[in-house]
Formats: C-alpha cells, sequence, structure tokens
C-alpha cells in the first residue's frame, strides 16, 4: 500500500501558517507591508484583544480588482516576480505569496477593496483557508483588511496565546513602529481596543523617531551618514551617556526593511568601547542602502535575517562610521591618517649610511676613591648626624599631650604652627615645646576627639554665585548653588521617607507619550513619583497625563526631559529601595538647584548657611563635590607675603 500521498490545500496553507504567521503581530507586519507596496500614503491598523479578536488594516493604496481579489487568497498568487532572478532584484516587501493565504487558512479574513477608476469595490470573504463568497460593495479607494478569530481552527496554537493579552500588544506595537520607522514619509495610526495609541504624520527620519520614542531621545541622537561603492549607511546613533541597561531601542533596516544581525549589533557596541558601562547598550537607528542583488532576504519566512555577499565589509565599515560620528563629538580622539603636508624622506640604502657607529672604550684602571677624583671643596659628612637637632641615644621618644599651637615670635614677625582642619586624617604630628630646648621632643599621636561643631557667623554675598563667612574660627568661601543642592537633597530624600512633597498644580496638563518600559517602570514607582511631587494620571498602553510638577523644579525645564533623567536613573530594577530613593533625590537636587546663587542678597546668604549648618553633611554635595573651601592663616600669609622683599 502505497504510504506517501499529497496534502489538501488547505493543510498545506495551515502548516505553512506556522511558519509566517505564528503571533498576531506577523499579520499586522504583513498587512502594513502589503499597504505599503500598493502605493499607501496613509495606514490605520486597530486591534483587540491582542490581536486574537480583530486585526483592521485600512489603506489608501492602489486597491484590487475583483479578480485580484480573489487570487490574492491563493498560495504562491504574487504580482512581483516571474522567475527566480526578480525575487534578487526586489524593491517591495511581500512577494512569495504565502502571508495572505496563511492568514486566511487559520482566521476568517474578510477583504475591502476598489480601484480609483472604479465606481464600485468589492468584498472577498475567506474563512479557514476557503473561499466563501465575493460581491460588489460600496467602499472607499484602497483597501481594509479585517481579520477575526485568529489560529480559531487550530486549538493546539490558539492555546499558547490565549490569555497574555499584554505581550501581544506590545509585539503589536514593536512591528507597527518598526514599519513606521521605515517610512516616515507614509502616515501612520494605531488603535489598541479602539482606543488611539500612536497618531504619526508624515516627516523625516528624525521627527518620526521622536515621535515614537519620545521627546527625551531627540537632545541624545547623533547623525550617521557615510556612502561607498558597496553600501550607503545613514540614521542616528545615541551619545554613550545615554546608554541603558534595558534599552530596546535598536533598530537596524536594510533596503527599507527591518531586520535582525547579532553581529551588526556587536560591532556597533564595539564602537562605544570604554564609553558605556557594562551592561548598557546605545541606542541606534541604521538604515543600509545595498544594491538587491547584493542582498538576500528571502533567509526566512518572516525575512528578518538577511543575508549579506559582502558582509565583512559591511561590519567595518559600519563600525568605521559609528566611530566617526562619536569622535565628532569628542567621546573619542580623532585621528587624523592624511599626509598632507608630511616630509618624504628618501630610504637610505646600508651603503648610504651619513653617521659612523660610536666606539665603545673602557678603562680597566679607573678607581673613584683614588686621591685624584676627590674634590677637596666638598663638605665632609658627619657620622654622627641623626636629623634631630640633638644626638640620638639610641632611647624611643616620650608620649606626651598634644599642646596648643602657640605664637612664636622671630623677628618681629608672628606666626602659628600648623594646625589640622576638622577634615585632616586622624594621625596629626604636634610639638611639645618646652622652656629647655635640649629636652625638646616629636610625638605622634592618634586624635580621639571629635570634630568641632561649628555654626556660620556673618556673611558677606560675592558676585558669581559665592559667598564668603566665618565658619567657627575659619574663614570659608561657599558655592552657593551646590549649598542649595544639599538642601534639597536632605528635603526631597526625607519627602520621600515621609511619602510627601509639595507640588505645584498645571494650568494646562502635558500629556506626555513613554515607552512601554518606561510606562511600566513609572507605574511601578508611581508612590515615588508622587512623593516627589509628581501628579500623574495614567491613561494607559504608554499615555500619562502631568496635572502637577514638583515645586522646587523651575516651571521652564522641560519635563519630559525630566521625567527621562528619573526613569533612567532608577531603571536597574536590582537596585535596593533606598538607593532608588537617594539616586531619584540626587537628580531632583541636581535640577533645582540650577542657575541658583547669582543675585543673592547678604541677608539670603545668611539665612541659607543657618540652614545647611544644620545639614547631615553641610561640606559636600551629595555626589561629592565641595561646598565650602577654607582659607586658612597660612594660605593668607603665604598670598600677602609673596611679594615681599
Amino acid at each position: 500500500m502505497d504510504r506517501i500521498k499529497l496534502l489538501p490545500e488547505i493543510v498545506a496553507n495551515q502548516i505553512a501558517a506556522g511558519e509566517v504567521v505564528n503571533a498576531p503581530s506577523n499579520v499586522v507586519k504583513e498587512m502594513m507591508e502589503n499597504s505599503l507596496d500598493a502605493g499607501a500614503q496613509c495606514v490605520r491598523v486597530n486591534f483587540r484583544n491582542g490581536g486574537k479578536d480583530l486585526i483592521q488594516i485600512v489603506d489608501d493604496g492602489c486597491g484590487m480588482s475583483a479578480i485580484d481579489a480573489r487570487m490574492a487568497f491563493d498560495r504562491h498568487a504574487t504580482s512581483k516576480i516571474s522567475s527566480i532572478e526578480d525575487v534578487y532584484k526586489l524593491h517591495t516587501f511581500g512577494f512569495r505569496g504565502e502571508a495572505l493565504a496563511s492568514i486566511a487558512a487559520v482566521a476568517e479574513v474578510e477583504l475591502r477593496t476598489r480601484r480609483d477608476d472604479d465606481e464600485l469595490g468589492t468584498l472577498t470573504t475567506m474563512a479557514g483557508g476557503e473561499f466563501r463568497s465575493q460581491v460588489p460593495i460600496s467602499c472607499s479607494r484602497g483597501s481594509q483588511f479585517v481579520v477575526r478569530n485568529l489560529f480559531y481552527n487550530v486549538p493546539s496554537r490558539r492555546k499558547f496565546i490565549d490569555g497574555d493579552n499584554s505581550r501581544l500588544a506590545s509585539q503589536i506595537r514593536n512591528e507597527f513602529m518598526r514599519v513606521a520607522l521605515c517610512n516616515p514619509s507614509v502616515e501612520f495610526e494605531l488603535r489598541q481596543n479602539d482606543m488611539l495609541v500612536y497618531s504619526l504624520l508624515p516627516t523625516n527620519r528624525r521627527g518620526r523617531i521622536v515621535d515614537l520614542i519620545g521627546k527625551h531621545i531627540k537632545q541624545n541622537l547623533l547623525d550617521v551618514e557615510t556612502d561607498t561603492s558597496v553600501v550607503r549607511i545613514e540614521g542616528f546613533v545615541g551619545r554613550p551617556q545615554a546608554a541603558k541597561k534595558r534599552n530596546n531601542e535598536q533598530y537596524l533596516f536594510v533596503n527599507g526593511r527591518y531586520f535582525n544581525s547579532i553581529q551588526m549589533q556587536r560591532t556597533i557596541v564595539r564602537a562605544y568601547e570604554k564609553l558605556i558601562p557594562e551592561g548598557c547598550m546605545p541606542s541606534y537607528f541604521i538604515y543600509l542602502t545595498v544594491d538587491p542583488d547584493r542582498v538576500d532576504v528571502n533567509v526566512h519566512p518572516q525575512k528578518t535575517t538577511v543575508k549579506f555577499a559582502d558582509h565583512d565589509v559591511i561590519l567595518e565599515m559600519l563600525q568605521a562610521a559609528v566611530r566617526e560620528t562619536l569622535a565628532k563629538t569628542g567621546a573619542v580622539p580623532m585621528m587624523d591618517f592624511s599626509d598632507g603636508g608630511s616630509l618624504n624622506i628618501p630610504v637610505l640604502e646600508r651603503e648610504q649610511m651619513v653617521y659612523e657607529m660610536p666606539k665603545i672604550a673602557t678603562n680597566p684602571s679607573y678607581n673613584p676613591f683614588a686621591s685624584e677624583y676627590i674634590d677637596p671643596t666638598a663638605p665632609v659628612p658627619d657620622v654622627a648626624f641623626t636629623g634631630f637637632d640633638v644626638p640620638y641615644d639610641g632611647s624611643m621618644p616620650k608620649r606626651s599631650a598634644p599642646a596648643v599651637a602657640k605664637p612664636i615670635v622671630e623677628d618681629a614677625e608672628e606666626y602659628y604652627t600648623l594646625q589640622p582642619s576638622s577634615f585632616a586624617p586622624s594621625t596629626i604630628e604636634y610639638i611639645d615645646e618646652t622652656e629647655d630646648a635640649e629636652e625638646q621632643t616629636f610625638d605622634f599621636i592618634e586624635s580621639q576627639a571629635t570634630p568641632e561643631l561649628r555654626t556660620f557667623g556673618e556673611a558677606i554675598a560675592l558676585t558669581g554665585g559665592y559667598a564668603v563667612a566665618l565658619y567657627g574660627a575659619s574663614l570659608v568661601v561657599v558655592h552657593m548653588r551646590r549649598a542649595k543642592e544639599r538642601l534639597l537633597y536632605d528635603d526631597i530624600l526625607q519627602s520621600l521617607v515621609s511619602g510627601s512633597a509639595p507640588s505645584q498644580r498645571m494650568f494646562f496638563p502635558e500629556e506626555l507619550t513613554l515607552s512601554m518600559e518606561e510606562y511600566d517602570l513609572m507605574s511601578e514607582h508611581a508612590t515615588e513619583f508622587a512623593a516627589l511631587g509628581f501628579e500623574v494620571e495614567y491613561c494607559g498602553e504608554g499615555r500619562i497625563s502631568v496635572v502637577g510638577r514638583p515645586a522646587t523644579i523651575d516651571m521652564s525645564m522641560p519635563l519630559d526631559e525630566l521625567l527621562y533623567e528619573l526613569l533612567h536613573g532608577i531603571e536597574d530594577g536590582q537596585l535596593p529601595m533606598a538607593e532608588q530613593q537617594r539616586r531619584m533625590a540626587e537628580l531632583m537636587a541636581r535640577r533645582g538647584s540650577q542657575g541658583f546663587g547669582r543675585g543673592l542678597r547678604t541677608s539670603d546668604v545668611e539665612t541659607l548657611l543657618a540652614r545647611l549648618e544644620k545639614s547631615t553633611n553641610p561640606s559636600f554635595t551629595p555626589s561629592g563635590s565641595p561646598i565650602m573651601a577654607e582659607l586658612t592663616m597660612e594660605e593668607l600669609r603665604s598670598k600677602l607675603m609673596k611679594n615681599y622683599s
């Protein structure tokens, strides 16, 4: 009995669907690319329940005739190729004719389409790979695909996507973003459960990136551009300081198509060597243009893996292009390999040598201790010298209590012995002065006393954001912006612990769209953001409405940049809560103190210094920068007596 038989067309299409369509996001990708191939200038996408119940794609492309609409669902039906050579010359997306057949095999599909010259359009209905009906219908120019009940007739696949709507929705958003980033001149719209997620107007590449990723990335984008006979490289890379661990802002495109490449990712990261912390990833949006004859996009049914004929050369050019872009910003040194102005030094043959090798000679009778080599004018060394003013008798120095520094009068000039400040090490040298100089000893002791509790006295405001004040018995110069930063840090940290901070209501709420990772991170730390003074309404799908902002922050500061920096500072979820709060307080204090200190009056300075002396650390900012510099008597004397003769 024969055992090999030909599979029915429906079964073959259902098997093929597992390669082309294994999730709702693949349906969205294939349909959007078909719309672009049809010349659409506006593509709208809507999905419900993670795409399992409904996926709707509407475009204003060229549309199809009734016959084309029917044949489009047949396997290997395509208008793109007629021979194998055409596969390697394509600039379009779908060409194998498998996507629509595979989708129709595992779902219920409706296609409404009309060409510009036709008075009526066509409604074609498919279900489970079987043709159901085709009737004339009144519709707008273009095509509208409606895919319902994905995998309804393949329960074994349906169960793998049931109950995971959040992950499925994230995958659809990612596919939507990839297609939209490739086509900035096309208008796109994405809705989830009939609620607007993205509305993208035609723009350039930079504008499309900002619209999708967020305004915070605008200041971090660096242009990459190089053009060779092998490849044209365009796009953007992120500044090294913007690299982060939880970063999914990496996109590679070739000839208008998104693709994955571990080798290219490593090449780009290698260009950032020693510029970013270990484990962090830079953002990049790289667009490659290659001769279609030199790239194969038909490696995988989903067309996310490609092969380059000049793979190694492209990798080298890509790394050089990224490195050159970083060098222009000063992140890496720019080396000039040009030979302009170099000297042309001729190569000499051995017989043309213009110098002679010096001869080496020695004097075997040389004796450095001979009388003719001794300088009679040199001083004779004192063998009994011990380094002290009195001969050393071999005994240990006596330990005595530290003495208070006393003024010494010498030649009518008064000076003081060096006294350690409160910031000096604990091991200090003291001089015990006695009446008998012969009994003078040097003693090293370890100070057990606690630092003196000093307070600020009279103060004077200086120009440039500085002030001079008495601090205990010392004269100090205070950096007023840093002093404000320390006070803000203490207040904000206390607010995070207590859960309350002053907030300033905004006349007009500011609407922001975050990436889903940023949105989830902000939702996770909603309590901390509220404690900082942010009043935020979480609208879902990455959208937030800020109705109140911290009163300690200048209203002119861009809100999206502030939130991005806060999220960037706490993105490492492994940090303890106390460390996350410390980072948030440090950033808010640094931002809140910007521009502070200029134009202060003396009364303002004295009020601020009175608060500073009660701080947990009045000497340093949270990041370790000194707040004040002490002027010692020795420094003043050296400056006053510098030109004294």
